[in-house]
């Protein structure tokens, strides 16, 4: 287990383990020492969401950060999947959260720091990233959120 892993132990942070396969797409993508993630979505181990709606509709301004957070720890359990050690992270490079947002919600980072506080919270210095946080008419199965990001990997 490495020092990343410990880390998350003592925040009492841990994967769920799921298999999704059988998509069309990839979940990651490693290019040299930057891994291109797919979007992830607050889902549940067996891949039913675990949060349905819109924020700012039928769901709150915590309840997507919730979500977001969710993402964030779906997206490590591809990271672990594909890199092994998530001491191999380097640092984060860049995320992008879409939100389905409600006609009138105009908070998308707030909401997208679900993801972003994790990151440095699991990893320091190396989970800031350069982000965009944006709203989204719909999103798949009407989950309120959906981040994808860009990491470089240490060889």
């Amino acid at each position: 287990m490495g020092a990343t892993e410990k880390r998350m132990e003592q925040l009492g942070i841990r994967l769920q383990q799921t298999d999704w396969k059988g998509k069309g797409t990839a979940e990651a993508v490693l290019a040299g020492d930057m891994l291109y993630l797919s979007a992830h979505y607050p889902v549940n181990p067996d891949g039913t969401p675990a949060y349905v709606g819109r924020v700012g509709g039928e769901l709150t301004e915590e309840q997507g950060y919730q979500a977001a957070r969710l993402c964030g720890l779906n997206m490590l359990r591809t990271i672990q999947s594909y890199i092994g050690s998530l001491d191999r992270v380097d640092y984060f490079v860049k995320a992008l959260g879409l939100v389905n947002s409600a006609g009138d919600f105009y908070n998308m980072p707030p909401v997208m720091n679900g993801f972003s506080d994790l990151m440095v919270e699991i990893f320091g210095q190396r989970g800031r990233h350069a982000r965009a946080a944006m709203g989204a008419y719909v999103l798949e199965g009407n989950m309120p959120v959906c981040v994808d990001a860009i990491v470089r990997i240490r060889r």
